[in-house]
């Protein structure tokens, strides 16, 4: 079979971490091309609700060699965070193939063979940047087919005043869905209750005035058993003890789960004020549904108009990358931050691990390690292949300028 399009490196996602490897890349003089099913950079982002924020601080949402977004937010809004996107894919925009769904993937000798619905493309490497959070998780309760209420996935939340006088049952209180509480902490709903598991490891987004995650590259030079204790402590001085209220503690700290299970900190905004104010409830396990009501482990049964499931998400790569040994038990990257695979020479992944400072931080290290691998991969080849034109992809800026400002 004929290929119908052959460079040095591919791409898979135009999202951020995989427009971020591109540009440095590029900046190697290294041809790439970059495949995205959409017809457009942003779509997750287009389609979260209108009132997210980012839990990351403004300072670490800068991409290689583009200029920190100008804004004064400390926490960027979605709509930010896709004008930002948007520009930065102009810089690529002859680069960027849309509308291009992968189907399969194998390698031939030193060859990648990507099947795609806009035919077969070949390259030495193959770059995955198909995202972390790719497809919500929606649980499966018993009995959930006879309820008569709305039951849907904190990815499609929508507007916080949709639920102004409405009985809501959020199940989760992690990253998502302390979002989701945090907005329906300044609405106006008749009844929130907070349905748990395990208790989230969660800290002030501010702490008198200040973003706490703008400390973040202090707490990567704590040694990482001292990150549990360092965290507990923390939520103990801002929060008190929150089991008082509902939130059991989980048997992982938060700096443990961070690094071993990809599960970040949640960050109040007023959450734990309406919980302590009895505004929302904490209370027991979801575990089925009846017509008009949820049923908690304890028995308990709830009246909920609405539920959101804050169940988070997965990366939906076994189907495509499953058979190369390149997953782990749970389906993410082994090497999920741009490390080289000696089982898989050439492939890559980024934009799957997790990192104090947050996804932005890390695309750029990712995309920075590939690309100095390829790049003197390709210097020492005898026979390199043809190279890119090196030249400035954002034209508009000084590379003198690209730095983030104070």
């Amino acid at each position: 079979m004929t290929p119908s399009y052959s460079t040095t490196a591919i791409v898979i996602g135009a999202g951020l971490s995989g427009m971020a490897a591109a540009t440095e890349l590029r900046e190697r003089g290294i041809a790439v091309t970059i495949l995205e099913a959409s017809d457009r950079v942003a779509d997750p982002w287009r389609a979260r609700h209108p009132k997210l924020r980012l839990n990351i601080h403004r300072h670490f949402t800068r991409l290689p060699e583009h200029r920190m977004p100008d804004r004064p937010d400390a926490f960027l809004p979605r709509d930010a965070v896709v004008n930002y996107l948007s520009d930065y894919a102009d810089g690529l925009k002859d680069h960027i193939h849309f509308n291009t769904r992968v189907l399969s993937v194998r390698r031939d000798g030193a060859v990648w063979w990507i099947e795609t619905n806009n035919g077969i493309y070949t390259s030495t490497d193959l770059i995955v940047a198909t995202g972390r959070e790719k497809v919500p998780e929606m649980p499966v309760w018993p009995g959930m087919e006879e309820f008569g209420g709305k039951v849907i996935h904190a990815a499609d939340f929508g507007d916080p005043s949709d639920y102004d006088g409405k009985n809501v049952l959020v199940v989760g209180a992690g990253n998502s869905g302390t979002d989701v509480l945090n907005h329906l902490s300044r609405s106006a709903p008749a009844q929130v209750w907070v349905s748990v598991r395990h208790g989230p490891s969660i800290l002030p987004s501010r702490v008198f005035g200040c973003s706490l995650h703008r400390l973040a590259n202090l707490f990567t030079l704590f040694p990482k058993w001292s990150l549990d204790p360092i965290f507990a402590a923390m939520q103990w001085t801002f929060f008190g003890n929150l089991r008082r209220y509902g939130l059991r503690r989980h048997k992982l700290g938060g700096g443990s789960r961070m690094l071993k299970d990809g599960v970040t900190f949640a960050l109040d905004d007023g959450f734990v004020a309406a919980l302590k104010s009895g505004r929302f409830e904490a209370v027991e396990q979801t575990v089925g549904f009846a017509a008009y009501t949820a049923e908690l482990a304890n028995g308990r049964k709830v009246r909920p108009d609405v539920v959101i499931c804050a169940t988070g998400y997965h990366a939906d790569l076994e189907d495509v990358f499953g058979h190369l040994g390149a997953l782990d038990a749970k389906g993410y990257p082994l090497h999920p931050l741009g490390q080289q695979d000696a089982r898989n020479p050439g492939l890559w992944f980024t934009g799957y691990g997790i990192l104090f400072q947050g996804f932005f931080h890390a695309a750029g290290i990712s995309a920075r390690r590939i690309a100095m691998h390829i790049a003197a991969r390709e210097n020492q080849s005898p026979n390199p292949r043809t190279k890119a034109t090196r030249q400035p992809l954002f034209p508009s800026q000084s590379l003198s300028t690209t730095g983030a400002k104070q």
